[in-house]
């Protein structure tokens, strides 16, 4: 029997150990894919902290995946994929198809979402076993390394920005330049948006022009966020990307009438808001899932059509250990991308 190495967690908080397993075969409803690469994102921390209910360990995190089809199981065949077709697998892993969210047609909030390295064995791995539902296919433009991270930190922020009511011309602006920041600005502009960056710094201000941003806001100067963003003439909508709760609040009174507070950064933090801030002028703030497995195909398209790649950093997979540890310090500038050839 061939064997396949991962990158696992044996216990909650615990190191990353390089460990060979047994190549498995794909069941029913399910494809073998071998990994070309995945991306390392923060909601990892999820699974190797054990922060979300569900976890076992050891665990394989990994849910920015891409690869190529290996292997069909039972009941793929009819289903249009073939072995050697590339293929990218995000935070959406799959998903129940009988909640009242997947009869509605609405994947990705299934209360029984299959999130690669809770459910199943995630791509820090050679090999992974997903359902069918959910591969996307890769475009030959897209480079394995940039098809990963599209599978969820460019699935959230293009999905957040097309699924609101700002139109090309609107002013929109995205709350940090990170992870996912770098990749909304480029989404924002290339949408026809009239493209506002916040992040912390003056020397931000150049990355934030080369990403596509007609306007810089340094959220570190005196300057008041939501006076900037007001001068401007008021956000349509705040595409906020940052972790940090403050920050996001900070934005809410830069928001035009009938503007939109989108939230896809993670934090445990509550948000200081008030209802008058947002009765007065009738704003609306709302959290935003990641994106179904047609939605990363979307992604992808979108992201060959007008040239929008994620800046990556590329390591092997058995530097797995040092690839996560920069992704928590921040020092990432801005995806850590494990590879396995």
């Amino acid at each position: 029997m061939s064997t396949y190495r991962v990158a696992q967690v044996a216990a909650a908080g615990g190191p990353f150990e390089i460990v060979e397993r047994e190549v498995p075969q794909p069941g029913p409803g399910h494809i073998r894919v071998a990994v070309d690469a995945c991306g390392i994102c923060h909601s990892d921390t999820f699974f190797v902290n054990a922060g979300l209910p569900g976890v076992t360990f050891p665990v394989v995190p990994g849910h920015e995946i891409a690869g190529r089809i290996e292997e069909l199981g039972e009941g793929t065949r009819d289903r249009g994929w073939q072995v050697g077709d590339r293929v990218a697998v995000g935070w959406f892993g799959g998903s129940c198809g009988h909640c009242a969210p997947c009869r509605q047609g609405d994947f990705i909030v299934c209360e029984n979402l299959k999130v690669p390295g809770r459910a199943y064995d995630g791509g820090f791995a050679e090999t992974v076993i997903v359902p069918v539902d959910a591969l996307a296919l890769i475009p030959d433009a897209l480079a394995a390394s940039d098809a990963g991270p599209m599978a969820c930190a460019g699935v959230a922020t293009y999905n957040g920005l097309r699924h609101n009511s700002a139109q090309p011309g609107d002013l929109v602006a995205v709350l940090g330049i990170g992870g996912l920041g770098h990749l909304a600005v480029q989404y924002a502009a290339a949408m026809g948006f009239e493209t506002v960056a916040i992040a912390r710094g003056a020397e931000k201000a150049d990355l934030a022009k080369q990403l596509g941003a007609h306007h810089y806001i340094d959220s570190t100067a005196d300057t008041d966020v939501a006076d900037a963003l007001r001068s401007l003439g008021g956000a349509k909508v705040i595409l906020a990307t940052t972790d940090s709760s403050d920050a996001i609040t900070a934005t809410v009174d830069g928001l035009s009438h009938r503007g939109e507070l989108v939230v896809i950064g993670v934090s445990p933090d509550a948000m200081g808001i008030s209802p008058v801030q947002l009765i007065r002028a009738g704003r609306i703030v709302r959290g935003h899932p990641s994106g179904s497995a047609q939605d990363v195909q979307d992604t992808m398209a979108f992201s060959a059509l007008h040239g929008i790649r994620p800046m990556v950093e590329t390591v092997p997979l058995d530097q797995a250990s040092e690839a996560y540890q920069k992704m928590l310090s921040g020092a990432a500038r801005f995806r850590m991308v494990l590879t396995t050839r």
